[in-house]
């Protein structure tokens, strides 16, 4: 988080929510009640691989979605996309021509939720990159960028710890499990009877979303000895969403149900591939990692691209939400948006207004974090 104001924004959500709590009641327009992301930064959207094989760019991480106010997660995109744009040395004006692009792309999403979008023109080259580069990975780059190696064995080391006997018990019981085996074999490629065979696991120690919580990276072998496949499962501890949601909003009580309820409304390619479980007492969350499963990277950018990159995933995220509304509620959410604009900026003057807000809070605070750690790191 010491490396850039952009990374900071990325890992440092609580802070996002804390300035939500404090506005004031109709600061920002209320849209439909529907399952958002929750913490809608531009790390967590990416290339994400259905089971069939296909590849769309959708949100990738869903530990915050909650059922609540679809602004947020525009607010969110906006500030990660102005941190983006001031860590590539971008003046402001190029923040305002973002920002009017993304209500553009996602007004565009709203008024069309079916129509196949892609990135196009040369603006759009980072994202392309990356979508590129997601349909070309095979099993080999998963492997040698996840665990180090090809060889079905997961090297301990700084990232994946040893597993206590209660651990691997527990582990082997869950795999043992009818649900977790059709989820493993609903890829195209696997047979739907196919056995499921734990070769090894590990602790992951896996960035801040690790600290005190459950986090195990566990290599499997699906098939049998004369057709076999690996496949590397991500298991996480499900908690308790600290993103604000809807009043008299009904989601599922279980915090890992709730993941994947709200995976599956806003990330089809995703929620069809995960499943939630119980491992020691706690609620988790078990996908499959796929090789084609890439975030997206936005460090340096010109301002076309940033702009272009703006419309492109506002449009991602405007999907996302307009699917699970009716026209009626699609015109009326849109009819909001369209409110406060200013003669000179096409951009809602809430999001301006919060995007700045936020921006300044969080230099403060990013730099005040970089003193606390530059200072324990000279102790």
């Amino acid at each position: 988080m010491a490396v850039s104001a952009h990374a900071y924004v990325r890992g440092n959500t609580l802070k996002f929510y804390e300035w939500l709590e404090s506005l004031e009641r109709g600061t920002l327009p209320e849209g439909p009640a529907i399952w958002i992301c929750g913490d809608c930064h531009v790390g967590n959207l990416g290339p994400v691989a259905s089971a069939e094989g296909k590849v769309e760019i959708e949100i990738r991480d869903l530990d915050q979605t909650v059922i609540g106010n679809p602004a947020h997660d525009l607010i969110r995109l906006a500030l990660s996309l102005a941190t983006a744009a001031r860590g590539s040395d971008l003046p402001g004006v190029s923040t305002a021509l973002m920002m009017e692009e993304m209500i553009v792309g996602y007004e565009e999403a709203l008024a069309n939720p079916d129509a196949k979008r892609k990135p196009s023109g040369k603006a759009t080259e980072p994202i392309r990159f990356v979508l590129k580069q997601a349909l070309t990975r095979k099993w080999r780059h998963l492997a040698e960028e996840r665990i180090e190696d090809v060889t079905p064995s997961i090297p301990l080391g700084k990232r994946f710890w040893m597993l206590a006997e209660g651990e691997k018990r527990d582990i082997s019981r869950l795999f043992r499990s009818e649900e977790v085996r059709k989820l493993i074999t609903s890829l195209r490629q696997r047979k739907n009877k196919s056995g499921v065979e734990v070769l090894d696991a590990s602790y992951w120690m896996k960035g801040c979303s690790s600290l005190g919580r459950l986090r195990y990276a566990v290599l499997a072998e699906v098939g049998n000895r004369k057709k076999s496949d690996l496949c590397l499962i991500d298991i996480k501890e499900a908690v308790r969403a600290a993103a604000p949601r809807a009043l008299e909003a009904s989601m599922p009580r279980d915090n890992a149900d709730r993941v994947v309820e709200g995976a599956r409304h806003l990330s089809p390619y995703l929620g069809e591939r995960m499943v939630a479980a119980e491992l020691l007492g706690k609620s988790v969350v078990l996908r499959e990692l796929l090789p084609q499963d890439l975030k997206l990277e936005m460090d340096r950018l010109t301002r076309d691209e940033i702009v272009a990159s703006a419309r492109f995933l506002a449009g991602v995220v405007g999907k996302a939400h307009a699917r699970q509304i009716d026209e009626t509620a699609r015109k009326s959410w849109m009819s909001d948006l369209q409110r406060n604009r200013s003669k000179n900026l096409d951009a809602p003057s809430w999001l301006w207004t919060s995007v700045v807000e936020l921006a300044a809070s969080h230099e403060r605070a990013y730099l005040e974090h970089c003193r606390e750690y530059a200072l324990a790191s000279a102790r």
